[in-house]
């Protein structure tokens, strides 16, 4: 979940992406809406399936006025002042092809292909300067003279959260919330190692080929990004995007049973930040990681939908 400013703007831009809304929800009353956007082309991963069964989605959360407020800005997790939430990443079919396109859209970048060392990855900025990684699902050399690319097969890849310790954060999303140890990016020399976690099987080949990793292709995966020395750092190291300056809100995990998966984790002895019994919202929760990140815990309506809907 991402805090926007103008969110006509926002939906656009991710809809230019190839996503689509799938979703609403307006609250007038608490004076803010959400907006729901993931791949549902017939090339996606999750087409048609309700909103609560998809692994990459995207949330903007609207708060009223602050497409009118001059001095609104939404903190984007990566300055010092509020760093800790990274970016989300896509995957694209052509990454040359799909970067110019933006381009020529007149978005703007944080990294382009051909700046510094890596030139399998770039940066794009959304309207609210958040980090959008866009990450090659071919090999990047032999699409560097493809033209064309094709948003109905790109994928919502992952979310990027900084953490200060990786072991404690590794068995945390494990343990608690049966997540895979999907692979490994160690980068020593710069000082940081990345670990990517889903649900589902851990690829054969860990490793990483021109731009074109083995889990490029999945959907809603969670990459934690661990900077060497931050475990011996005393406190919190982290901003969680919900204390001022916001702008990320949360991850989310839809389950199988609402009711008995708060149960299993309440027995688990996690930090909750709302149990579902709090507060006027009784169809949702949220937990703390061990970085202070929010988590929200919904029903995934496919395991509660009537026969023959799905």
């Amino acid at each position: 979940m991402l805090r926007v400013k103008d969110p006509k703007e926002s939906v656009k831009f991710y809809e230019f992406l190839g996503m689509k809304q799938v979703n609403k929800f307006e609250f007038p009353d608490n004076k803010f809406d959400l907006y729901f956007l993931a791949y549902d082309s017939p090339k996606a991963v999750s087409h048609s399936n309700h909103w609560t069964d998809r692994e990459g989605i995207i949330e903007l959360t609207h708060n009223y006025g602050t497409e009118n407020d001059p001095n609104y800005k939404s903190c984007n997790g990566n300055k010092d002042h509020g760093k800790g939430f990274g970016h989300v990443c896509i995957s694209v079919d052509n990454i040359q092809a799909a970067c110019a396109r933006l381009e020529d859209a007149g978005y703007k970048f944080q990294k382009k292909l051909k700046d510094g060392r890596m030139h399998h990855i770039a940066f794009a900025l959304d309207p609210d300067e958040y980090w959008v990684e866009i990450i090659a699902k071919n090999d990047v050399e032999k699409t560097e003279n493809v033209k064309e690319t094709d948003v109905e097969t790109y994928n919502m890849n992952h979310t990027m959260i900084r953490v200060k310790d990786k072991d404690a954060s590794l068995k945390f999303y494990q343990d608690i919330f049966g997540m895979t140890h999907l692979r490994t990016h160690e980068s020593p020399n710069a000082g940081f190692n990345l670990y990517f976690l889903g649900y589902g099987i851990k690829p054969k080949d860990d490793s990483t080929a021109n731009g074109v990793n083995p889990t490029a292709s999945r959907e809603g995966l969670l990459e934690l990004t661990w900077n060497y020395g931050t475990e011996k750092q005393e406190g919190k190291v982290y901003h969680d995007g919900n204390s001022d300056p916001q702008g990320f809100g949360h991850i989310c995990v839809s389950v199988d049973d609402l009711d008995a998966a708060c149960q299993r984790f309440e027995e688990k002895g996690v930090q909750w930040k709302k149990r579902l019994t709090d507060g006027r919202m009784k169809n949702v929760a949220f937990v703390l990681d061990p970085d202070g990140y929010w988590i929200e815990i919904i029903q995934n309506e496919k395991y509660k939908a009537a026969p023959g809907k799905y």
